[in-house]
């Protein structure tokens, strides 16, 4: 009897540090550069988007294969993938950080870590809205980044339809694992 007990215990325990970790593989992207006044929108959405969560350690590392990024044009698609992301060279892009002051409760939080672009790492901090539904975790927000800091050209002929910066959203519907 002793011995079930603990094994019960132990059990207990595990599983409650088991679902500290969340994650999705659904998660969405929009990468928005178009310019203001321009007659073509440059947005791209990714939503095959992996992502975790640890509670306990409010961890977050978010993963976007460029290649699945969606635009309006096929063409507009083949350019962002050859000419600016280069991304069968560089096919993935990151971010880790924390979910800062995080309790548990819905909210809008600072998010602060690093994320990747086209090889390159900035630290990046914004606000970040947390929504619980049920066992279901929401993480979403928007931060604009400068392309050329991620060593992204935007060429001369570009300017008119492409920014020179992005606007990223994002939304996460995270589970427990």
């Amino acid at each position: 009897m002793k011995r079930l007990v603990v094994l019960f215990i132990a059990l207990l325990i595990g599983s409650t540090m088991f679902s500290q970790k969340m994650i999705t593989r659904s998660g969405e992207i929009k990468f928005d550069a178009t310019v203001p006044g321009a007659m073509d929108e440059v947005i791209g959405t990714n939503k095959t988007i992996s992502a975790i969560f640890d509670k306990s350690t409010t961890d977050l590392v978010v993963l976007a294969l460029v290649k699945s990024f969606k635009f309006k044009s096929p063409l507009m698609e083949e350019h962002f993938n050859e000419n600016y992301m280069e991304s069968d060279k560089l096919p993935k892009a990151s971010f880790k950080g924390k979910v800062l002051n995080y309790n548990g409760k819905a909210g809008s939080y600072d998010v602060e870590g690093d994320l990747t672009i086209h090889g390159v790492a900035n630290k990046v901090k914004t606000k970040m809205a947390v929504a619980i539904d049920g066992e279901k975790l929401m993480i979403s927000g928007a931060f604009t980044i400068k392309l050329l800091d991620y060593k992204i050209d935007v060429p001369a002929l570009a300017k008119k339809t492409l920014s020179e910066t992005a606007k990223i959203a994002i939304k996460l519907v995270l589970e427990n694992k």
